[in-house]
């Protein structure tokens, strides 16, 4: 573990603990895929926790930006709440449906992101993660989306 965050200006912990929020959709997006259908919900509610999740972060960069980032405070808060208000919506569509929107506002989250980078706006290192983590998941959200349908 180490060996592959040396050199990165996250903390060690991030990347442990965002590695392990993967657990849950390689072992719900895999039972899907095995034919466990009662597990397609508990998939879709985890991506939809995430999502909510990742708004929050942008949230809190709002709360404590330096006042150069001023510009952005809008952008920002507004990318904070919209994923939870996405994560709503998936939950209440079909499951193989909300299992897509969750997957795709993951992607589509991460690449905000990318374009904050690109600004300055983001932490150091947190692209990498952020990249690996999104992908992941996603990976297991579409998993369970094809295996919804049959």
């Amino acid at each position: 573990m180490q060996a592959f965050v040396r050199g990165s200006p996250l903390p060690a912990l991030a990347w442990l603990l965002g590695l392990s929020g993967l657990i849950p959709f390689a072992l719900l997006g895999l039972g899907t895929a095995l034919g466990w259908e009662g597990l397609r919900f508990p998939l879709l509610a985890y991506g939809a926790t995430i999502l909510a999740f990742l708004g929050a972060v942008h949230w809190g960069l709002a709360l404590r930006a330096a006042p150069d980032e001023k510009p952005a405070e809008r952008a920002r808060l507004v990318l904070g709440v919209v994923p939870s208000l996405v994560a709503f919506v998936a939950l209440v569509l079909p499951v193989p449906v909300g299992l897509a929107l969750v997957a795709g506002a993951i992607l589509l989250t991460a690449a905000m992101e990318t374009v904050a980078h690109q600004a300055g706006l983001m932490p150091p290192g947190y692209l990498w993660l952020r990249w690996l983590l999104s992908l992941g998941a996603a990976l297991s959200l579409t998993l369970g989306m094809i295996f919804s349908t049959g």
